[in-house]
């Protein structure tokens, strides 16, 4: 055999070693899919709010409970629900926040009054946070091999920001064609399928240490966020009253309290070291007012829309399609074309996109959450 042979042969050998198998396809696609429709939940009722305003009698006040509810329960409980999976097990809590975002979707999708959908947001909340560490910690056991992990971690990236745009449309057209309750409907036939497919093509995986939950951290952090918000909301629509400013000094000093206790705690829910990282503290900085002014951008874009203007839904989700597009631009762009400010503030922010990648590309054998798996 000549060398030109051997070499060929190497090659060859290698590329079978890095292919997926079917199971691990099916396993990608699934979770993958999971992934996406946990994105597009943000936009896709964004484009409705207008119609759901209209049906249920929110005031456009009240209209950003719709949104925010599910936010707050999505951050605040996400790092809770990503340590959880590790005792628990990653799979078992994924298949169980796809349950309740199955059944708080039917619940949304048949609401007849602000407070049954504002129980249904919360429980979407609830369910993306169980699901998106789950997912994200099932994706790097599921493929073992430095080269497909990297590969699946980056088109998890790929659909999360996808996801966006896509909702947007997928929420214009639903609420044009059918009824602002099918953006909530959509999700039903996906978390099925999810739930029947995942325990045949994905094992389980726990952590091999156990240590204790942070629950005070957790309470916390999310009263903390609760406050602030309430109290920004409250200024916007009554002015700086008594009510207001005790939401906001309780929101200052909850936090000042999880900083301390998370300082003092074995197994913080948030590492204060990691927070104090330069690119972390950059990150944090910039993704308050990236985030912030994209999600107010999203908001009053929808609205202003389709009240002020008299557009269609889909014609907001046409204009709302742009900044989805230009999140995977960025993603997207190689680093060297980047500008320096430009590559740090992408770094940096990429880091507050998904926290819990920030311990997947420490070892290839931690979770989500950077438990040792077994």
């Amino acid at each position: 055999m000549t060398t030109a042979d051997t070499t060929t042969s190497s090659a060859g050998a290698q590329s079978a070693a890095v292919r997926m198998t079917g199971r691990q396809v099916a396993a990608l696609v699934v979770l993958l899919a999971s992934q996406f429709m946990m994105a597009a939940d943000f936009s896709v009722l964004n484009v409705a709010l207008p119609e759901v305003g209209t049906a249920l009698g929110f005031s456009t006040g009240n209209l950003q409970w719709i949104t925010t509810t599910f936010a707050l329960c999505a951050a605040g409980c996400t790092l809770v629900f990503g340590r959880v999976g590790d005792y628990v097990g990653r799979r078992r809590i994924f298949t169980a926040g796809m349950a309740v975002l199955a059944v708080s979707s039917l619940v949304g999708g048949v609401a007849e009054s602000p407070t049954m959908l504002l129980i249904a947001r919360t429980l979407q909340g609830m369910a993306t946070a169980a699901v998106t560490p789950a997912a994200l910690a099932l994706l790097t056991t599921a493929f073992t091999e430095p080269t497909l992990r990297t590969r699946a971690l980056g088109l998890n990236s790929v659909m999360m920001s996808s996801g966006f745009s896509v909702g947007a449309i997928l929420g214009g057209v639903l609420t044009d064609v059918f009824s602002w309750r099918w953006a909530f409907f959509i999700n039903i036939p996906v978390a099925i399928a999810a739930i029947l497919v995942v325990p045949l093509v994905v094992d389980e995986s726990k952590a091999e240490q156990r240590t204790r939950i942070d629950l005070p951290g957790a309470v916390l952090i999310t009263l903390g966020l609760f406050a602030g918000i309430y109290g920004v909301t409250r200024v916007g629509k009554e002015g700086f009253d008594l009510v207001a400013g005790g939401s906001l000094v309780a929101a200052a000093v909850l936090s000042a309290v999880f900083w301390a206790v998370e300082s003092r705690t074995a197994d913080a829910l948030v590492p204060v070291r990691v927070l104090k990282k330069p690119d972390i503290a950059f990150g944090n900085v910039a993704a308050l007012f990236i985030f912030g002014g994209e999600t107010a951008l999203i908001f009053f874009t929808g609205l202003y829309v389709q009240d002020v203007l008299g557009l269609s839904s889909l014609v907001a989700g046409l204009v709302l399609l742009g900044i989805g597009v230009g999140q995977i631009y960025q993603d997207e762009l190689p680093r060297r074309q980047r500008p320096l400010a430009v590559r740090r503030l992408a770094r940096g922010v990429g880091v507050e996109r998904d926290v819990s990648s920030i311990h997947l590309r420490k070892s290839p054998a931690r979770s989500a959450t950077g438990r040792a798996d077994r």
